[in-house]
């Protein structure tokens, strides 16, 4: 590798550090989290917001719109004179489309803490100066000169900045990735450890290493993974409302059969384990079908 190309990744590495252990910011952040909660901290709004219905979160989809509209309007400045009308409206379309986005992604921070808190501030911060450069450029644009075409600029490189921590929140902190995703219980029926549940109570068991929840509802006993999809809340800690578990941290309800999440933030399904009662107590098991759960560590690869 090139020695430019090392300095590069040390000098965005060492800014990625200086951001994530920077407490500087944590008044900010409180501010920021407060004015969040009293604007989106409704259920259903967060619901919506966080793409419950997806099964994925709904910020990293709605970025797309506002980023196409407004590349699409820098190709078309390059192209010469006749085309900035066009290039005008796709900058407001881009604006308008960038507000559901601002939205979802602040709902996805609400419940971040720490490094992933100031980092997201950063990268909040980011594509705020973006839209402000945009929301510029449009109102310029419409007045004539070459304004226009700068503020676009200014706003492109803000939302490059925005984009690149972005990237750093999703796969480099796991910002709205599945906390089950590299965790697996046995496949085979195993007895688990712990208590049975009583009915309409929750109890907390172990199996293979891994932490479930399970729940009564008259002979049968449904079992889930402990651990909440959303930011890890033990749901064991929860309670039971009606056919549902509500997780404990951040209100997320689970549906006690099948997983899958009636109300957010959470998006992901947790994962459910068929159960069967023995004279040895509770045995669990989980046909697991994805690569990544079942071998989360493969260090080669032969086939």
């Amino acid at each position: 590798m090139a020695p430019s190309a090392n300095l590069l990744r040390t000098a965005l590495a060492s800014g990625l550090d200086s951001i994530e252990r920077a407490t500087g910011l944590d008044g900010a952040v409180e501010m920021a989290r407060s004015a969040g909660q009293r604007a989106l901290g409704w259920p259903r709004v967060r619901t919506l917001l966080s793409g419950t219905e997806l099964g994925h979160p709904a910020h990293p989809m709605l970025v797309n719109l506002p980023i196409g509209f407004w590349t699409s309007a820098m190709l078309l400045d390059f192209t010469g004179v006749s085309q900035r009308k066009a290039a005008r409206r796709l900058v407001g379309m881009g604006i308008l489309t960038a507000l559901p986005a601002v939205a979802s992604g602040w709902s996805d921070w609400l419940d971040t803490e720490g490094a992933e808190s100031r980092v997201g501030l950063i990268h909040a911060t980011s594509n705020a100066t973006a839209l402000g450069c945009y929301s510029l450029s449009w109102w310029t644009r419409r007045r004539g000169g070459n304004a226009g075409q700068l503020w676009a600029l200014a706003g492109a490189t803000a939302a490059t900045i925005g984009g690149w921590l972005g990237g750093h929140l999703a796969f480099g902190l796991g910002v709205g990735v599945d906390t089950n995703a590299f965790e697996t219980g046995p496949d085979e029926w195993t007895t688990a450890d712990g208590p049975l549940p009583t009915e309409g109570e929750l109890s907390r068991l172990t199996a293979g290493g891994v932490r479930l929840v399970a729940t009564r509802t008259g002979s049968t006993v449904e079992v889930l993974a402990d651990r909440c999809s959303h930011r890890g809340g033990p749901l064991s800690e929860g309670q039971r409302r009606g056919n549902c578990i509500v997780c404990p941290w951040h209100g997320s309800e689970f549906d006690a059969e099948s997983g899958l999440p009636t109300r957010g933030p959470a998006t992901a399904s947790q994962p459910v384990y068929a159960s069967r009662q023995t004279s040895d107590g509770l045995a669990v098991r989980r046909n697991e079908p994805r690569a990544l759960r079942q071998r989360s560590v493969r260090p080669s690869r032969t086939d």
